[in-house]
């Protein structure tokens, strides 16, 4: 279900009476309320992918009770941590692993048949990717690694988690939330805020402004221009660039605004995706700015771990540069992908 079509308009206001006249006195109610309307939210598109988030999230649910055990009935402190390890690792393999078939496997298939001229007859998969999976999956590591590091409790709660999960406001295109900042605000009692409900109604106005006036406008023009190059001239394709970045920015900026706006509606509090990026004064400055949640993500659960810039500076170029190419990855499987990953980290 798309945010600009007309089941949304319908979707939005009814969820919303119910969450706030039915449901109000009772938060698991409330939770389970999010967690049915995300699934229609997401469903809509294709149900079968339903069975796929509800898998990721029961199992990353479902880790941090196993690590909760392993801190309770193992005494001896280095099985208990072997055990939380193995527990943690298992979780993030399999969640990567799910990212990895759905989203890269038909493309490396391909790339290693090509290598050795091999045929890809039998061996590709030929899947439809499931919208925002990469999304919801750095969703479910966080949790899995906030545990781990003891920086989040297990949550024996599993339908506040799967609200967590599936919070259908952010579920396709974030801000990619942590679990210290979301979780928690579906383990307690949320009331009504005029205030911030009309303050999120006027940051998805804005969004939409952003997305249908700005970005869906400059496509026009951008795509009549780039799906036929060779026929225009230099000044035209420099507008069309130019033009791309308002649209890039408007379609995706203007997406971030209507999930914070809309997730206010329902008394939950999103992360800042955009800071005017096109303001910054370097590049570092807009990498910053731009898509905050997952830069920020590959920074904590990435970057640091691996050492930072506390390092000798062969490490921090290593760093710097597996950052840049899993970012590239992130963002799609394609060559195109990768090389612009590498040519943001030579930039930097």
């Amino acid at each position: 279900m798309l945010f600009n079509s007309f089941d949304f308009l319908i979707f939005l206001p009814t969820v919303f009476i119910l969450y706030w006249l039915v449901c109000n006195k009772n938060l698991k109610l409330q939770n389970l309320l999010i967690v049915v309307a995300s699934y229609v939210f997401y469903g809509w598109w294709d149900w079968r992918f339903l069975i796929l988030i509800a898998f990721t999230s029961f199992c990353s649910w479902g880790s941090g009770l196993l690590i909760e055990n392993a801190r309770i009935e193992i005494a001896d402190q280095n099985k208990q941590k072997k055990r939380i390890k193995l527990i943690t690792a298992s979780n993030i393999v399999l969640n990567l692993a799910i990212l990895g078939v759905f989203k890269y496997y038909d493309f490396f298939a391909t790339e290693f048949a090509k290598l050795f001229g091999l045929t890809t007859d039998g061996i590709l998969l030929n899947i439809i990717l499931p919208v925002g999976i990469s999304f919801y999956t750095f969703q479910a590591l966080s949790y899995s690694i906030d545990v781990y590091r003891e920086k989040i409790e297990p949550t024996k709660d599993i339908v506040a988690f799967f609200a967590y999960i599936s919070f259908f406001p952010q579920l396709v295109a974030g801000p990619i939330e942590r679990a210290t900042n979301l979780l928690p605000q579906f383990q307690k009692q949320r009331q009504f805020n005029y205030d911030d409900a009309t303050d999120g109604l006027r940051q998805m106005l804005w969004g939409f402004f952003k997305k249908i006036v700005i970005a869906d406008n400059c496509a026009i023009l951008v795509d009549e221009v780039f799906n036929n190059y060779t026929s225009h001239s230099g000044i035209t394709l420099a507008l069309a660039a130019v033009l791309f970045t308002f649209q890039i920015y408007g379609d995706f900026s203007g997406y971030s605004d209507i999930a914070i706006g809309c997730a206010k509606l329902f008394g939950i509090k999103l992360m800042r995706n955009f800071n005017v990026p096109y303001f910054s004064r370097d590049i570092a400055e807009f990498w910053r700015r731009w898509h905050i949640s997952l830069t920020t993500w590959f920074r904590d659960y990435v970057y640091i771990p691996l050492g930072g810039s506390r390092v000798s500076k062969g490490k921090v170029i290593r760093n710097t540069f597996i950052i840049f190419l899993v970012s590239g990855l992130w963002h799609g499987a394609n060559w195109t992908f990768i090389a612009w990953g590498r040519l943001s980290e030579n930039i930097m």
